[in-house]
């Protein structure tokens, strides 16, 4: 692992990737880099015009890419649905849970889901559940979701999942990457338990710059802070290709472990993928198995059934 950059990644030729938030900032690199080492790519996106765009650049920087775009909203559980059932390919390799939004305004998903909570873990919950029966049966196939070192500021609040008693938005951050990393160490659980070969793994950026930061900001027309934001990620942060670094790690390494959480081995801050530090409450078997049943009941999405 020491150094490992993207030119480690293994030849990805025949593999089928699927890429949430692939139009921007690390899912962007995420799915450059896979098709630049031979796999086809799916960049799973909101907006139809930026994943387009996505598509086009992508094509230009890696000539003979295989790259498509797909319609997919993750604040919308029937377009969760739409994508699995019209637009996610027959064969899964690596689905990538990339897309994400951090610390915006209070608001609600379509289906009624505080946003954070909604889009960063039950709409990539549904996802996965909905695509793993072309998933499961492929070999070396595994599940990689994006969480964050901001996992650290709050633990899940089972009784208040959607932050309806109190809303701060950095909590919220807080408990649906927390919400990520208690998905996938279940997740594992429930792979092992039917014995399917599947890794699940988890990965963050450290600190990178991409639109993240800002777009909270710019929703509340906050313009101090989007130009703090700004600063701090022209002076501080690193590059989206670095920041990709993780995830493309946890994607096609090998010797990946179930359950791994791969970050910056800096300070888990910037630098080559490491081992990452997660709050112990991540590894809690009765906080997942908690969250897990409140997902299905709120989605309506059970693994093993569409």
């Amino acid at each position: 692992m020491p150094g490992w950059n993207a030119s480690d990644i293994p030849d990805q030729s025949g593999r089928v990737a699927v890429v949430t938030g692939a139009n921007s900032g690390i899912g962007y690199v995420t799915a450059r880099e896979l098709a630049r080492r031979g796999a086809r790519v799916v960049l799973a996106c909101r907006s139809e015009a930026r994943g387009a765009e996505a598509v086009s650049r992508i094509a230009a920087e890696v000539p003979g890419a295989d790259v498509e775009f797909a319609p997919l909203d993750l604040g919308d559980l029937k377009s969760v649905r739409e994508f699995a059932e019209s637009c996610a390919p027959e064969r899964i390799d690596l689905l990538i849970n990339n897309a994400g939004v951090m610390a915006l305004p209070y608001a609600r998903t379509a289906d009624g889901f505080e946003t954070q909570f909604g889009v960063n873990h039950l709409g990539h919950f549904a996802l996965t559940g909905l695509l793993l029966p072309r998933i499961e049966n492929v070999d070396g196939a595994r599940i990689v979701t994006v969480s964050s070192g901001l996992h650290a500021l709050a633990n899940i609040d089972i009784g208040d999942l959607n932050s309806e008693r109190r809303y701060r938005r950095w909590i919220a951050y807080g408990r649906s990457k927390t919400a990520n990393l208690l998905f996938v160490h279940e997740l594992v659980r429930r792979l092992a338990g039917r014995g399917s070969g599947v890794v699940a793994a988890a990965a963050h950026p450290g600190y990178a710059s991409t639109n993240l930061q800002t777009a909270g900001p710019q929703l509340e027309g906050r313009r101090g802070a989007e130009r703090a934001m700004l600063l701090a990620n022209r002076v501080v942060a690193q590059p989206a290709e670095s920041g990709a670094l993780p995830t493309l790690y946890a994607a096609t390494a090998p010797g990946v472990r179930p359950d791994s959480f791969t970050g910056p081995r800096i300070l888990a801050w910037r630098g080559a993928p490491a081992r990452s530090w997660r709050a112990p409450w991540t590894l809690n078997d009765v906080a997942g198995e908690r969250l897990w049943v409140a997902s299905e009941q709120l989605t309506g999405v059970t693994y093993g059934s569409r």
